[in-house]
């Protein structure tokens, strides 16, 4: 078929085109002075100009107008953010016992707190010291808080937070952020608000132990400032460190929030603190809201006092709670009843020495020896404490030797090849079959490596690899063996034979014979 010619009454503003006429379809063809693109439909064509020219005419909406305006407001300030992190360690020990009416340090309190320390690569100090924190609160039976203020039992230390981390595309690829201190302190009582006017005080976890982790006011994005919280939250249950995470109430934050002019002011803006946040969502959204009520106030001519604030989840604003004049505030004193904390070097690289792998490590090994994508490795690493993690290699090793007793290969080349492929096949199985049929029985279930144990999905695996079954059989037989009852004790191959469900290889008579017989 020839081709049809240009039309001579496009404009050049629309672009060089011509028609195609391919059987019974018509396409339009845009020309390019550099590149040509792909043949695109004449319908699209037409719908995309008239969409691109509605866009162009249309006014902008006054939230559109608004948000404009506030994105140029807030490139003119900067934002710094510091931490204070409060996590319950995993002991059964309280931080002291009473002996002789005298305060006495227990000593599997500090077990947790180093291991925490190193996984933050902080410096253990040899020699630190308690303070006591004073302060009336209903929380605080006492009237102070034992706490390590100047002398705490490790500082300096860092993190570094990746892209993959979730850190805001201002920071780059990745940020550190240093930490300044972590120490050792007394848990105070749960307050259990009773709206519209009571509250009820939970006394069970007053005297547990706590480290606070303070970091270097090094955040300057709410997206990092909630990232950091998630890294610091996985390096501690990496370590084995904390009871349990935010979600659980065993881990909370305070942040500090300041502002000031870009370019204008030298030191940082009067800070303030939002206490006890309990989730990762609600640190970035209460240091949003914190900086733009201090942007508005400054703007405006005002002044930002010194407070401290709350914040509750899903409101738009942060609330005075108490006036805030820092350390003074809580007239800090050396503890008179409590001696020195000494920690030796010795029990500093006994513990450090016995640490697990840390999760950027794990992660790393995982795309660049087992070739699973970024995120298959994050979600791996994150899922159940660790305990998916383990449930994945438990199966890689169980196929490894049900490959290695079916083969008699000597190239290492080869073996390494089909390794990495297996173990990606598995991880498949292991987050995404496997993980959909936890999420379809209910978006709570728990993880149990029972329910499937590991050389069952091993077995299956390794029939599908050998075409003794297919795809779709596979699946139908993880299914059977996820929802079997306690009493069903067959293995895979059982339930593949009682289904029937063996790939039967054909010869080539038998084949032809069934040809013929169509």
């Amino acid at each position: 078929m020839g081709r049809i010619p240009k039309p001579e009454h496009l404009s050049e503003k629309t672009c060089d085109l011509y028609v195609d006429r391919y059987h019974s379809s018509c396409y339009i063809k845009k020309i390019s002075r550099v590149t040509a693109e792909p043949n695109v439909p004449f319908r699209k064509q037409l719908k995309d100009e008239i969409q691109s020219k509605r866009q162009y005419e249309k006014p902008e909406t006054p939230q559109k107008s608004q948000k404009r305006a506030g994105d140029e407001l807030l490139s003119q300030w900067e934002l710094t953010v510091g931490l204070e992190i409060h996590a319950q360690l995993n002991t059964e020990h309280k931080l002291f016992s009473r002996e002789s009416y005298q305060n006495t340090f227990q000593r599997g309190a500090l077990l947790p707190a180093v291991r925490a320390a190193l996984a933050l690569g902080c410096h253990i100090q040899n020699r630190s010291h308690f303070d006591r924190k004073h302060y009336f609160y209903a929380d605080q039976p006492a009237g102070y808080q034992i706490t390590q203020y100047y002398h705490p039992f490790a500082t300096v230390g860092a993190i570094t937070l990746h892209h993959h981390d979730g850190i805001a595309s201002e920071d780059g690829r990745s940020v550190d952020i240093g930490i300044k201190q972590v120490q050792l302190e007394q848990d105070t009582a749960k307050t259990v608000l009773q709206p519209p006017s009571e509250a009820l005080l939970d006394f069970n976890r007053v005297g547990h132990p706590l480290i606070e982790i303070i970091t270097l006011p090094q955040i300057h994005h709410p997206q990092t400032a909630a990232a950091c919280v998630k890294k610091i939250q996985a390096l501690l249950q990496a370590v084995n460190a904390v009871t349990t995470g935010m979600e659980l109430g065993g881990l909370r934050a305070d942040v500090n929030v300041s502002v000031r002019r870009k370019g204008v002011d030298a030191a940082l803006g009067q800070r303030t603190e939002i206490k006890n946040l309990s989730s990762i969502k609600a640190v970035e959204d209460a240091i949003v809201a914190e900086r733009d009520r201090q942007i508005a106030i400054l703007t405006n001519g005002g002044t930002i006092e010194g407070e401290t604030r709350g914040w509750t989840l899903g409101a738009s604003d942060t609330v005075k709670l108490r006036g805030k004049e820092g350390e003074v505030d809580y007239r800090y004193m050396p503890d008179p009843d409590l001696g020195p904390l000494i920690i030796g070097n010795d029990l500093v690289q006994s513990i450090a020495a016995k640490l697990p792998q840390l999760p950027d490590q794990t992660i790393g090994e995982l795309v660049q020896e087992h070739g699973l994508t970024l995120k298959d490795a994050k979600t791996l690493v994150a899922l159940d404490d660790g305990e998916r993690l383990d449930y994945y290699d438990s199966i890689r090793h169980e196929l490894a030797n049900l490959r290695t007793q079916s083969t008699n290969s000597t190239n290492t080349v080869e073996q390494d090849a089909d390794q990495k492929k297996s173990d990606v096949t598995v991880a498949n199985w292991v987050l995404h079959q496997l993980g959909g049929l936890l999420r379809s029985t209910s978006p709570s279930s728990a993880f149990s490596p029972a329910t499937v144990p590991p050389k069952a999905l091993a077995t299956l695996l390794h029939h599908l690899a050998g075409n003794r079954i297919t795809g779709r059989t596979a699946k139908q037989v993880l299914a059977e063996k996820f929802h079997a009852d306690n009493d069903d004790a067959r293995d895979i191959d059982a339930i593949i034979t009682d289904g029937r469900l063996w790939l039967e290889q054909m010869s080539d008579e038998e084949y032809e014979a069934m040809a013929r017989g169509v």
